[in-house]
């Protein structure tokens, strides 16, 4: 600049002093003028004066004589002169000088400071004022002069980037490629003090959330992006941000840490160039597919990426999740999806969880990328950086040994889903883990511990099945159908079996994740269970309760959960989770497939905790509506069932209960003691506990409504489970006028007679005498009913008097169910002499008439009159 010219910032008021406190000399009064061009206190002439000054340097870095001097021996030692593939018109002009420099500095090699200094200012002065790009004066007017208008500081260019970014309305691609450029040239990912708008948009953020890094360290700009979407993150600085990362992205180049890590591995595995060179056959955004395409292999598909190129690529996918944008190859393939499906969602991150939902309707390139995407989440669930950020209180508490050592892959998600129902598990954590749940039912590879898991089960047994959910009850009807037919050797491995519990139980939490359970009783929970949360497995829950009232579809879809769930009770998810505790307490070394039983066993003790009693009992009484239901009976009755039962059996529908018909017919073969020993073992077992709840038989309930409600209210509302309301329809039979009623009680009377257990009324007030008078007696077959009715017979033993009372009342009601239901042929005789407590009694008179008889015949047969043989010949 001549001196006439600079003259004209003599006048400059703000400036003024400032230049001439500035030594002259080596082009510092210039830099001093650059760096204050856009003061409110600069005239336009001088102002206009300094751009014509830049813009011969943007030429010729010549010009400047101080970034000439400061760089000439970095050039000269770089060989940034003797490039033969540059045309020598180009060799002078300040973009090349910084290529050349800055791809020294990327690869790691040493650049004078001063040089330094003097391209860090050139890099803030291309980025300050647009106009000094000639390709982007000559290929970006219509878009200045359409939506941005001319503007100091940087704000120019960051309106173009955001016009580009927003793709409302088409961007000439040389203007997009003259932008691109522009950013390559002066790196403001290296520093972001370099880009004078970001830099002053974000300046508080920076002191509250990035205060710990020193000032134009790369890691400015990756910390920024980490509190995107935060409390601590400010409008202005979101939106210049996003700008500037939106181009960032779209050369993996540009990110200095993710260079600086990956470049050897970028060169081994994607065949790379230097950093200022390009390739036709490898496209810039392909360079970063490659990445981390490698960067989740195992050791056994090998060419993985080194550990720091991995951290930076995950690094990359944290800041990708939270904007679709930043991500050019699920832009580039989705954007017609993106209007279609989506453009009501523009909300922070939902961009891509919406193209997850319509996955299935998504066009099939878009749906190849968002695939690729969600395996990648499935296997680092840290790539979502607005769920976790949602998760981090359970995180904390619950996860956090996960979450610091990433033990294995996809153990954060597990631990995520195992602690949904904590109280630190807020909605928007929860929302966002059911989400990730619903995706992965979408396609088993979306689950990565699962694929890795059962891969090559699925292939095996399961091939063409690609729906997580489909391929769940494949691989679980396969290890259901081996488990029933005791096959000596499972055909699902071992570590598959065991990751497929961990599935069906996550799928077990919330209905919506089984699909055709959720479609098959849509409309009825809408009607039943509106007000139900989903998860917690509480709507399964309500489904279960109202179970009379479900469709036909939608009950034989519950019918079956719960045969499933009868069979491995660690599925039960609502069990589990209640009786957690008393588990571990009772139950620590039980066998899964018998927890149930065992918690039957222990649910009446002292410890037992009173909400898990409940939910015990509710199974009980689920297991005694069908013999399906309880797999350890029906195991233990295969034999018995169809010889004493087939006539139920035959009348029975498929997923449809038999209301306790089938129980009902095993208990009264238990009081005739024709049942395998196995069978009768089991039945005392459902005998004893329905004895004390009426609740757990169903048929007694089904024919007894109204004479529990009319005739034993009070023993109802006492909800005691000490059998009082079976007593009560006892001591009230001849009150009982409905038939199907007074059967039922008949039965158990009958049934009471084989087994003093089978009676808690009379065995509580007995039980002193069995201890006396039956020690030595074992339990079962009638043996201690007949011990106490021989000893009430006997006038010399005194039985306590509840005891004596409590028998007197029994044997009035046998004589009085004998007499209304008379035995109908020789074996229900047979059979109700050999039920007697008395039948030691029967028996021996029995045998004592038959002997008399036969005594008589020999002694008084030659009494009669003798018949001579003529008679005998005729």
């Amino acid at each position: 600049m001549s001196a006439y010219r600079l003259l004209h910032c003599r006048s400059d008021v703000s400036v003024s002093p400032v230049v001439f406190q500035t030594a002259a000399g080596e082009g510092r009064v210039y830099k001093c003028l650059f760096n204050h061009k856009f003061e409110d206190g600069m005239s336009e002439k001088c102002r206009d004066s300094l751009s014509t000054r830049q813009k011969l340097i943007v030429q010729d870095y010549k010009v400047s004589y101080s970034l000439a001097k400061a760089c000439r021996a970095d050039l000269r030692k770089n060989r940034c002169n003797q490039d033969t593939n540059m045309p020598r018109a180009r060799e002078a002009k300040l973009s090349y000088l910084l290529l050349c420099l800055e791809s020294v500095l990327h690869r790691g090699r040493a650049v004078s400071g001063d040089c330094q200094g003097e391209m860090l200012d050139y890099r803030r002065m291309l980025m300050e004022d647009y106009s000094l790009s000639p390709e982007i004066v000559l290929h970006c007017r219509g878009e200045i002069d359409a939506h941005c208008g001319l503007h100091h500081k940087g704000r120019t260019l960051h309106c173009l980037m955001r016009v580009v970014r927003a793709d409302k309305t088409p961007v000439d691609s040389l203007c997009q490629k003259a932008l691109q450029s522009l950013v390559q040239e002066a790196d403001p990912g290296t520093d972001y003090r370099i880009d004078r708008a970001l830099n002053e948009a974000c300046e508080s953020v920076i002191q509250t959330a990035c205060k710990h890094i020193r000032n134009g360290d790369p890691m400015v700009l990756s910390c920024l992006m980490e509190h995107l979407y935060t409390e601590k993150m400010v409008e202005d600085c979101e939106v210049r941000l996003l700008e500037l990362q939106y181009f960032i992205s779209r050369d993996w180049k540009l990110d200095p840490l993710l260079y600086r890590k990956c470049q050897n591995d970028a060169a081994r595995i994607c065949h790379t160039h230097g950093w200022n060179e390009t390739s036709e056959s490898m496209p810039l955004g392909a360079v970063f597919s490659c990445l981390y395409r490698h960067a989740y292999r195992t050791e056994e598909q090998g060419r993985r990426l080194s550990r720091d190129c991995r951290t930076e690529v995950q690094r990359i996918l944290h800041q990708r999740a939270l904007d679709v944008k930043l991500d050019p190859e699920l832009q580039r393939r989705c954007m017609t999806d993106l209007g279609k499906w989506c453009s009501e969602r523009t909300e922070a991150g939902q961009e891509l969880v919406c193209l997850q939902d319509h996955l299935d309707d998504v066009s099939p390139d878009c749906k190849d990328v968002v695939g690729n995407l969600t395996e990648l989440e499935s296997e680092d669930i840290q790539i979502d950086a607005l769920l976790i950020r949602a998760c981090e209180p359970v995180i904390q508490s619950h996860c956090h040994d996960v979450a610091d050592n990433q033990i294995e892959t996809g153990e954060l998600m597990e631990c995520l889903v195992l602690n949904k129902h904590q109280k630190e598990m807020n909605e928007k954590c929860t929302v966002g883990v059911t989400h990730f749940q619903l995706i992965q039912m979408k396609d088993f590879r979306f689950s990565y511990k699962f694929k890795m898991a059962c891969k090559e089960d699925v292939l095996k047994l399961c091939p063409n099945i690609k729906r997580k959910v489909d391929v769940v009850i494949c691989l679980s009807s396969t290890v259901r159908n081996d488990t029933l037919q005791d096959v000596r050797e499972q055909r699902v491995s071992v570590r598959c079996r065991r990751q497929l519990k961990v599935e069906e139980l996550e799928m077990s939490e919330d209905i919506r994740l089984e699909p055709e359970l959720f479609d098959s009783c849509k409309n009825d929970i809408r009607r039943l269970c509106q007000n139900v949360p989903y998860g917690n497995a509480q709507v399964i829950e309500c489904l279960k309760e109202n179970k009379k009232q479900l469709s036909q579809r939608c009950h034989q879809k519950v019918f079956k959960l719960q045969e499933t769930e009868m069979m491995d009770p660690e599925l039960d998810f609502q069990l589990m989770r209640i009786c957690k505790q008393m588990i571990r307490r009772f139950c620590a070394e039980a066998d899964a497939k018998n927890m149930l039983q065992c918690l039957i066993q222990n649910k009446n003790g002292e410890l037992m905790d009173p909400k898990c009693k409940q939910m015990i009992t509710k199974r009980q009484i689920t297991q005694n509506t069908d013999y399906r239901l309880n797999p350890v009976l029906r195991k233990a009755c295969k034999a018995d069932i169809p010889k004493f039962c087939q006539n139920i059996l035959n009348k029975a529908k498929d997923d449809n209960e038999l209301e306790g018909q089938v129980i009902s017919c095993l208990k009264l073969k238990y009081a005739d003691q024709r049942l395998s020993t196995d069978c009768e073992e089991q039945i005392r077992v459902v005998l004893q506990e329905s004895a004390l709840d009426y609740r757990l038989d169903p048929q007694l309930q089904v024919q007894c409504t109204e004479e529990i409600t009319q005739l034993c209210a009070e023993e109802v509302a006492a909800q005691e489970q000490t059998g009082q309301v079976e007593e009560c329809l006892k001591s009230n039979l001849l009150k009982i006028k409905h038939d199907g009623c007074k059967k039922e009680v008949l039965n158990i009377l009958k049934e009471s007679k084989a087994d003093i257990f089978v009676d808690p009324v009379l065995h509580t007030a007995c039980a002193l005498d069995i201890k006396h008078q039956c020690a030595s007696i074992p339990p079962g077959k009638g043996r201690q009913m007949s011990c106490l009715m021989e000893a009430l017979q006997d006038k010399r033993v005194r039985l306590q008097p509840e005891c004596k009372k409590r028998l007197q009342d029994r044997i009035d009601m046998w004589s009085y169910a004998a007499k209304a239901a008379p035995a109908e042929g020789f074996s229900d005789l047979a059979g109700e002499v050999l039920s007697s407590p008395a039948k030691n009694y029967l028996l021996s008179m029995l045998g004592m008439s038959v002997t008399l008889l036969f005594l008589m015949g020999l002694l008084c047969g030659r009494i009669t009159k003798r018949v001579t043989q003529q008679l005998k010949d005729r």
